[in-house]
Order: C-alpha cells, then structure tokens, then sequence
C-alpha cells in the first residue's frame, strides 16, 4: 500500500516513528503571474518578480499548516546537513531528532526525499548534483541505526530530463537509469537509499514538469518559476 495520499492540495505521507511528510503543489497561495499560487521560494534571482509580501504570507500558510516552525537553508546543490544542534545559513538536507521544528526544502524539479528512523526525521535536497555527491547516504547516515523508511516527493521524471554527457558520466554505475539520453532520478535514488540501508523506499511517481497545474518546473518554465516544498517533521 502507497504511503501517499492527498491532504487537500498537497500530498502528504506517513512514515514510521511517528513522522509525517508533506510535498506541496503550486495551488492554495497568493502568488500570481508565473509564480501563481504557492511559490515557496524567495531565495533565487528567477524569483525577484515576486512580492516578497505573498512569499511571506504563503509560507505562513504552509507552517500554519504543518504546525510548527518551517526550518530552512539556503540550497547549493550539495550535500551538506542541517541539524537541531547546527542550523546552518547553507544546507541541502535538514535532520530532525525533535520536535520543536520542521525540516523544509525547496524545489522545482530536484527531489524531495524524506527519511525516517527511531532517532529522527531527514527532509533532503537530491538534484542530480546531490545524488551524485551523495547527499542521501549522508541523510540516512545521520538517522543512525536500526530500519529506516523514506518517500521520494514529486520530482522530474525521465520523460523530461535530457541530459548532457557531463551528467551521464556521473552516473555511470547507474546505467539501468539511463534512457537514451534521458536519465531517470527517481531511479536513481531508489537504489542509493536502499543500498545505504533504508528498508522500505516509495515513490510518489510524480513528475513536476509534466503537471503543468500541479507543480512549479524550473526547465519547463525556464527558470522563470516558483518554488514548491518538502516539509517532514515528528509528531
């Protein structure tokens, strides 16, 4: 049985040890144009565009939301962790072992991965660059011992990502995920958190390029576009 299932406009998913994850859509904010209407993100020169007021009040609307304090890095695409211990300016995954906040990415095609142990809950940043520098081994790695589940949120889908011989020799070892030149990150990511020790691994099988009405796309729209979210936390 899936561990999706939709909670008004966002898809929601329970994990065990009592943590829950929520991958938002575009729909339910204030934003308009491009960015209409859920646009997260305020961080990227792509989104100067938008009022910083509606940012705001849309994140507002997500913690109101999840019910706790969104907790949030800037991304660079690598593979660095947040923790309760060291909130950083700078970070691609954020670990949780309480529950006095919430591990939020943003995203607009990257992955959202969310993983569960007995020691905490890990909301994780895995664009190609993060996978291949191993940003999801680290995650699980910091959840420590003992069985671990995960969800891989709405994310590009090898029917949309073309890519150049650059990415394709990264994953190399990988090539039951390449098609053509087409590479398939949900794959991908499957395999890595499974070999790193992760027992139960769904896929919510979503891809944010082709749901135009669903999800911000940063290639589909050309980097003109918003931001949606990954949100994990313990209850």
């Amino acid at each position: 049985m899936s561990a999706f299932h939709w909670d008004g406009d966002h898809l929601a998913a329970a994990l065990p040890h009592g943590a829950h994850a929520l991958f938002t859509t575009r729909r339910g904010g204030v934003s308009s144009g491009p960015f209409a209407a859920l646009n997260l993100g305020r961080t990227r020169a792509d989104l100067e565009d938008d009022d910083p007021a509606a940012v705001a009040e849309n994140r507002a609307r997500l913690q109101a939301a999840v019910g706790r304090p969104l907790r949030l890095s800037h991304q660079v695409h690598g593979t660095t962790l947040a923790t309760d211990d060291a909130p950083l300016a700078e970070a691609d995954g954020q670990v949780a072992t309480g529950t006095a906040s919430a591990p939020t990415v943003m995203v607009a095609d990257c992955l959202p991965v969310a993983v569960a142990s007995q020691h905490g809950v890990a909301m994780l940043h895995a664009g190609w660059r993060g996978l291949a520098g191993g940003i999801l081994e680290k995650g699980v790695a910091a959840l420590g011992d003992g069985p671990k589940a995960a969800v891989i949120g709405p994310g590009i889908g090898v029917c949309c990502f073309e890519v150049g011989d650059e990415v394709r020799a990264a994953f190399a070892d990988h090539a039951v995920a390449q098609r053509g030149r087409h590479l398939d990150l949900k794959a991908i990511a499957r395999r890595q958190l499974r070999a790193a020790g992760v027992d139960q691994v769904d896929d919510c099988d979503l891809c944010t390029a082709c749901e135009t009405a669903l999800f911000f796309s940063h290639r589909r729209d050309q980097g003109v576009t918003g931001r949606q979210a990954g949100v994990a936390w313990l209850s």
